[in-house]
């Protein structure tokens, strides 16, 4: 007899799971791959060099656990960030996503809620569901811009316990200024988080919510070495906040949930950062570079503080998607309508895509 095999609803999954997808972006072996906001460009081969002589030291002790305070990692960090911020008011994890969930295992949960501003960052709502709380979609106005007075008139009226403001925010690059963080604290009791994952994509003297931390023990500020660090295969995220904020993830952290591979890898990356972040003017120029050239095909580009660029007027976007799949590039159907989403990648990376959206044809 054939095996038969279960079906998902065959189990007995919790129910606010029940008719939920997973997060997934297409994954397939193109040349040009634009598509998840990674960095394009390889760690220089010099710093590779020093993360496996790090990797290789910490190998000799791989038979013991991992130090379970990742204290030379927050160090790294809390350097990093500066504006005085010590090792106590730092907390790392397996990628950003583990840092975020950590936060609403500890402060969500069954019978509370998160709000976020739509359209926002995909795993915001599936982190909050996955921890059984309930996620509120916010709105945000004219190009997606969120300006004070309304966020902190949308936030009062939801009162979540929970608030997530990507700044800047993805899918679509969109800044966001430090007094809509500020409005916002200041209109709920609950936790609300900043999340930097592009922080360093934007202009050099725009201030990091990290300035905002002092006072304010209800603010979190989340960074990733996914983006501007081109660490994304490594899997570390990292958030500033209060001491006190800190030791509540003490609460839901897995044991040493942080490899000692992981730690040593970050540790030597964190100390080659200037060099580890000459990348980020390069995307920056490519990121500029893509908005002037789909604007001059008719497209529409929004202003962009990440390592993207956010357009509309594709009258067809799964259709467009699909003649730049058969020409080898690979961008991203965010779902909204009318538009698409390319990552800046390398100078080649960038004519590629340039040169197979021309060749799909202009917007009408």
């Amino acid at each position: 007899m054939g095996r038969v095999t279960a079906r998902l609803d065959d189990l007995p999954l919790r129910d606010d799971l029940r008719g939920m997808t997973p997060y997934g972006a297409p994954q397939a072996p193109l040349s040009v791959a634009l598509n998840v906001n990674e960095n394009t460009h390889p760690v220089p081969q010099h710093v590779a060099d020093d993360i496996l002589d790090a990797i290789a030291l910490a190998l000799r002790e791989v038979n013991r656990y991992p130090d379970r305070e990742f204290t030379a990692l927050r160090e790294g960090f809390a350097d990093y960030l500066g504006h005085g911020l010590e090792r106590d008011q730092i907390w790392a994890g397996n990628g950003s996503n583990e840092v975020l969930q950590h936060i609403l295992q500890a402060f969500g949960g069954p019978g509370r809620t998160a709000f976020g501003f739509a359209p926002t960052y995909s795993m915001y709502p599936l982190l909050t569901r996955g921890t059984g709380a309930e996620w509120i979609a916010g709105t945000r106005g004219h190009d997606f811009v969120v300006t004070a007075d309304d966020a902190a008139r949308q936030v009062a009226d939801a009162r979540p316990d929970v608030v997530f403001l990507c700044a800047p925010n993805n899918p679509t690059g969109t800044p966001m200024g430090l007094d809509v963080i500020e409005a916002v604290y200041d209109a709920t009791d609950g936790i609300v988080i900043v999340d930097e994952a592009y922080q360093e994509f934007a202009p050099r003297d725009e201030r990091s919510a990290v300035t905002l931390l002092p006072d304010r023990e209800r603010l979190v500020v989340s960074r990733t070495m996914s983006k501007a660090f081109a660490f994304a295969g490594a899997r570390v995220g990292y958030l500033a906040a209060d001491p006190a904020f800190i030791d509540a993830l003490r609460l839901v952290r897995l044991p040493y949930h942080l490899s000692a591979l992981t730690q040593a890898a970050a540790t030597a990356a964190l100390r080659h950062a200037p060099v580890m972040l000459s990348m980020v003017d390069e995307i920056v120029a490519q990121r500029e570079r893509i908005s002037a050239t789909v604007a001059a095909l008719g497209y529409q580009p929004y202003e962009s503080w990440a390592n993207f660029v956010l357009f509309g007027g594709v009258d067809d976007p799964a259709a467009t998607w699909r003649a730049l799949y058969d020409r080898g590039i690979l961008i991203r159907d965010i779902g909204i309508p009318g538009h698409l989403r390319v990552t800046a990648g390398t100078e080649e990376e960038t004519t590629a895509f340039l040169d197979a959206l021309a060749s799909v044809g202009s917007a009408s």
